[in-house]
């Protein structure tokens, strides 16, 4: 497919995300909080990192927040605060991050596979309960993309069978569900600081949230060797801390959030010009949510051609994602529900995120916009 933009080889690529322009917007009080850390000489669990815990238990709606490695992590440590193990289900979605699953089986327990709903892209509640059995331990609703899942419904189906929630939002750092933020509906949820998300830090690092005190004992031990005083260990934990360098910086990031946040529902409102493209289908969003848009994420027929000019065009685009967790080599072991999940593997076909974040300039995002609608299948 042609582009005009392809006959100039001078054009600056516009990527998906830029964690980079996301420092820069905030450069001095990043690095004077990094160099205050450094000056410390306390990098691990020290002021910073607890104080970033408060501060973020607050903005979500919690009593208690523990920073640790990455959002994988904080999965992982939050099946086993759960007592999630060997031989135990839990039901979630193949259409997510591998993170999702691997944190289940790090555990010895089996993703149990729901499909998803085609408008929202997260866990189809009228499918839980069919999958339900003597072995399920508990949920995992994914607030994928930035949209809220139906998390009420959720959590009336975990109730009705004594089952953990576990809210997996990665992607959904400020969504709401009812007036409500997404990390404080169920008995925990687990948030990753990748740069890309919209509360990034600079490395890895994600947090485990609930208010339930009995789990919170448990999670802050699982963190650090199931240590309740130093080198004395209670349970079998390990190392999975958030630094200090990072814990700072995610305190002066968190200040901008919501902003940062409007700033993307204001670009995917931009984006809403595309909606009389033919074959481009753009993201709903749930009634009574706000959807944060960590991605924006549109379906096309011929996605695989609209790839390709956009990239000639100097727009990146990319895939999220491009295989179903339960059609990939590593998770080939049929696992329950894996041969009823029809919509997820449609979708994983015409799915494609457009750039956003809150750095994207104004004319970045009308040429985005006009070169989509220049585009010709």
């Amino acid at each position: 497919m042609d582009c005009l933009c392809a006959r100039n080889k001078n054009f600056m690529m516009i990527n998906v995300s830029s964690p980079r322009d996301q420092y820069l917007s905030h450069k001095k009080a990043i690095d004077d909080a990094i160099a205050k850390v450094l000056e410390s000489g306390r990098y691990i669990l020290g002021n910073e990192v607890k104080s970033f815990e408060h501060e973020f238990a607050s903005y979500i709606g919690v009593n208690y927040a523990f920073g640790v490695g990455s959002g994988t992590e904080a999965l992982h440590i939050a099946l086993k605060a759960c007592n999630v193990g060997y031989g135990d289900e839990v039901i979630t979605v193949s259409h997510t991050a591998v993170a999702t699953i691997s944190a289940i089986t790090l555990c010895g327990a089996y993703p149990v596979f729901v499909d998803i709903e085609p408008d929202y892209f997260t866990i189809d509640v009228e499918r839980i309960e069919e999958l339900i059995s003597s072995k399920t331990k508990a949920i995992i609703p994914v607030h994928l993309y930035g949209q809220p899942a139906n998390i009420d419904a959720v959590i009336s189906i975990a109730r009705k069978h004594n089952l953990f929630v576990i809210e997996d939002c990665a992607q959904a750092h400020g969504a709401e569900y009812k007036d409500k933020k997404v990390g404080s509906f169920g008995d925990i949820s687990c948030f990753s600081f990748y740069p890309t998300k919209n509360l990034g830090a600079i490395g890895d690092g994600g947090a485990v949230l609930t208010n339930d005190d009995k789990l919170a004992n448990n999670i802050n031990l699982l963190r650090q060797y199931g240590w309740a005083e130093r080198y004395i260990s209670h349970i079998d934990g390990w190392n999975s801390r958030l630094d200090e360098i990072q814990g700072a910086i995610l305190k002066v990031k968190l200040k901008y959030l919501d902003k940062d946040n409007e700033k993307r529902i204001l670009i995917a409102e931009s984006y809403s010009r595309l909606q009389d493209c033919p074959n481009i289908s753009l993201p709903k969003k749930r009634s009574g949510a706000r959807h944060v848009y960590h991605l924006y994420v549109i379906k096309v027929k011929e996605r695989d051609k609209l790839f390709d000019y956009l990239k000639d065009c100097g727009i990146q685009t990319l895939i999220h994602y491009p295989v179903p967790i339960h059609l990939q080599k590593a998770y080939l072991m049929k696992f329950k529900g894996s041969d009823n999940l029809s919509i997820t593997e449609n979708i994983s076909k015409e799915i494609l995120s457009l750039p956003i974040y809150p750095e994207l300039a104004d004319d970045q995002i009308e040429k985005i916009i006009k070169v989509i609608k220049q585009f010709k299948r």
